[in-house]
């Protein structure tokens, strides 16, 4: 089957609401909806947190982390890992879970192996947006940080269902950037009810425009996809490779060089990361 037509059928079906997401998401998805209701109780949080063994750990872990226990002491329980994050954090890990376990979505070990860069591409992107949000745009950390765990949200749904297209992710994706990826993106994000200043600034990511200096949310998304030790294995197979070209970008921040700003950052983004592929 030529790809662009295998490419339309999968984003007919997800636009029809033929969408399959991971069974044992289950408690992450009646996390984020818990984390909506603004009389939602800390204590009743916990409790439903506790219930995911995966979604808990990962909790305490990043309250641990250098960005968010700057100074050193530590938690060990889920209720107060929960009061030192904050909701918008905690529905940032809650999706986490989701995206990460679409991953063992995957039905073959090459399209696992795929989907396994792809999160280790996301959660670089992850770090690197909330340190450059935080130190060169001046956007919300938190927002970057959500913007980066869920910008191949869509990517990682196309591999969850690559086997009912056989050759699909074998030969070749030029078709993947011909508007493909903005389409399935949309729809997948959508389902996940990601609010539309995340969207706006995916769809920033999608145009591939980086304004200079980089101020807004998209910009800070772009360049933390670009600075990305780990590309996209999606944009490999597009032929949309980075290909070193990017490795020059400076800027310059109040005196300091985009560069110093990231090795000043460098425990902080190692942490980070390091919860998110845990």
């Amino acid at each position: 089957m030529d790809n662009q037509v295998a490419l339309d059928a999968l984003v007919a079906k997800a636009a029809l609401g033929d969408m399959v997401f991971p069974t044992h998401a289950d408690i992450a998805l009646r996390v984020r909806r818990a984390l909506d209701n603004p009389d939602c109780a800390i204590s009743e949080l916990s409790k439903l947190i506790s219930a995911e063994p995966i979604l808990s750990t990962k909790v305490v872990s990043i309250a641990n982390s250098v960005a968010y226990n700057p100074s050193g002491r530590a938690v060990s329980d889920v209720r107060s890992a929960v009061s030192r994050l904050g909701f918008t954090t905690l529905r940032s890990m809650a999706t986490a879970v989701i995206v990460r376990q679409m991953e063992g979505m995957a039905h073959s070990s090459e399209h696992l192996a795929l989907a396994h860069r792809l999160w280790e591409h996301s959660a670089n992107v992850a770090a690197l947006a909330r340190v450059i949000a935080r130190h060169v745009t001046k956007q919300d950390p938190e927002a970057a940080f959500f913007a980066g765990i869920v910008h191949e949200v869509g990517g990682f749904y196309l591999i969850s269902r690559a086997a009912e297209f056989p050759g699909l992710l074998e030969n070749g994706l030029e078709a993947w950037h011909n508007d493909t990826e903005a389409k399935l993106g949309h729809i997948v994000l959508r389902a996940l009810d990601v609010p539309e200043n995340i969207l706006g600034a995916i769809e920033s990511l999608w145009g591939g425009y980086l304004a200079m200096p980089a101020t807004s949310l998209g910009d800070t998304l772009l360049l933390a996809d670009q600075l990305s030790p780990v590309e996209s294995p999606l944009a490999e197979l597009s032929g949309m490779g980075k290909q070193g070209m990017l490795a020059d970008i400076e800027l310059l921040v109040d005196g300091e060089t985009l560069t110093s700003i990231l090795a000043d950052s460098a425990e902080e983004l190692a942490s980070l990361t390091a919860t998110l592929n845990s």
